[in-house]
Parts: structure tokens; C-alpha cells; sequence
């Protein structure tokens, strides 16, 4: 393996565990999503099922942490990349934050938009 070949395959298992972890975010909403409906149809007292529900929002809070904590190994990463005198190298979704985020004038409304 060359050094890009390496470079690509951490870049790649940093995207694929980004992705895992948003993909177990959305997992872990949609359980709290059909644990609520379910109660509602069974007409089951809001009160029965607080205990489980509660705990899969803590699993929700704790992978938000996670997520925040793998974006921050991503910046590491990129500024011991570019340390190393490596340059710029991108792997994933090529429409990254840094790529379009631009300051917001005060009194200027803004859309959101898909990404």
C-alpha cells in the first residue's frame, strides 16, 4: 500500500463510522417513535413504558455525544493531515460544511435546504 492508499482507508472508515452513527441515531428515534404510538394504540396510560422510553433517550443523548465527539476526531484528523504536509484530501460527501457555510446577515432570512 502507498501512502494514499492509506490515507483513503482511514478517510473511508471515518466516513463509514459518521455514517454509522447517524444511521444509529435514526434507529434509535425511530424506537422512541413507535414505542409512543404503540402505547397510543393500545390505549395504554402514558405513565406505563416511562421507564424503557426514558432509557432509549438516553441512548439518543449519548449517541449525539458520540456524534459530536467522531465530527471532532474528523477535524484532528484534518490538521494533523495537513501538519504532516499531506495537503487537502477528501473522501465522502464532497459538499462539506467548511465547503458552504458563509455568515448569516443580521435581518436576512434564510431557507433551509435538503443536504
Amino acid at each position: 500500500m502507498n501512502q494514499s492508499d492509506i490515507i483513503a482507508s482511514v478517510a473511508g472508515d471515518l466516513y463509514a463510522t459518521e455514517k454509522a452513527v447517524d444511521a444509529a441515531i435514526t434507529q434509535a428515534t425511530t424506537l422512541v417513535q413507535s414505542m409512543i404510538g404503540a402505547r397510543a394504540a393500545l390505549s395504554i396510560s402514558p405513565v406505563a413504558g416511562t421507564g424503557s422510553q426514558s432509557k432509549a433517550m438516553e441512548t439518543i443523548a449519548a449517541l449525539g455525544v458520540a456524534r459530536d465527539a467522531i465530527v471532532a476526531c474528523h477535524s484532528e484528523l484534518q490538521k494533523d493531515h495537513r501538519k504532516m504536509g499531506w495537503g487537502v484530501y477528501a473522501v465522502g460527501p464532497m459538499n462539506k460544511p467548511d465547503d458552504w457555510e458563509r455568515p448569516i446577515e443580521p435581518g436576512v432570512q434564510q431557507r433551509l435546504r435538503a443536504v
